[in-house]
């Protein structure tokens, strides 16, 4: 277990010092998310719909678009100098190069989120203090689902001539329940509803990471065997 635990935490620190040393995905991801949040708050009209109303689908939409920029970045690393077949050679747990991977997407999209929580904020002028640690909980929560899937398909598009384009048509149906489930939870955050209201979608979210976290562990060595 010891082992199994150490390397999950190589594959991860190796994969999260790359991108802090190049800052490809992160800014791309950062760039494109602020892009979107200037542009939904420029194009809505206050007169006609409220911020509150809006808010929510734009913090997820912002997210999800954004998130999926910082998920192709993350088995293209493996691409140089036939890094992946290397990986793959080395006598260690398949399930444990996955998680060590979920572990640096999840740091990344993290990061991204980080820095567009606080700009969304600015732009719409959301209160969001007096709820702050929910709504980081809901989104901690939420992101674990997407990405967790993600990683598995980053896996699978790789050796793709089309990774870009085949991870968000692969991701985008599997990111819906979460999707849904995160805006339905922070309307009612953003509105001061009781948390009795809430915790239907709440634990729709956590059987959603779950699910998909064990699906993926034992599918992975399958994919990356292929």
């Amino acid at each position: 277990m010891n082992s199994w635990l150490r390397v999950a935490a190589a594959v991860a620190g190796k994969d999260i010092v790359i991108e802090v040393r190049s800052k490809t995905a992160i800014l791309s991801a950062v760039v494109f998310a602020a892009l979107v949040l200037i542009i939904f708050n420029f194009a809505r009209d206050a007169s006609l719909v409220s911020s509150s109303v809006l808010a929510p689908s734009v913090l997820w939409i912002t997210f999800a678009f954004a998130g999926m920029i910082a998920l192709n970045r993350g088995f293209n690393l493996e691409k140089e100098n036939a890094a992946l077949e290397g990986l793959l050679l080395a006598p260690v747990s398949r399930s444990a190069i996955y998680v060590g991977k979920l572990i640096s997407n999840l740091a990344f999209v993290g990061m991204v989120e980080a820095v567009a929580l606080p700009l969304f904020v600015l732009f719409f002028n959301v209160p969001v203090w007096g709820i702050l640690t929910g709504l980081i909980g809901l989104i901690v929560l939420a992101t674990i689902g997407f990405v967790a899937v993600g990683t598995l398909f980053s896996a699978m598009t790789v050796r793709t001539r089309f990774a870009e384009l085949m991870l968000p048509m692969l991701l985008l149906p599997f990111m819906v329940p979460p999707l849904i489930g995160a805006v339905q939870t922070t309307t009612r955050m953003f509105a001061g509803r009781p948390l009795s209201e809430m915790i239907g979608w709440l634990r729709i979210l956590a059987l959603y990471d779950v699910v998909f976290i064990t699906l993926c562990v034992l599918i992975f060595p399958a994919v990356v065997d292929e």
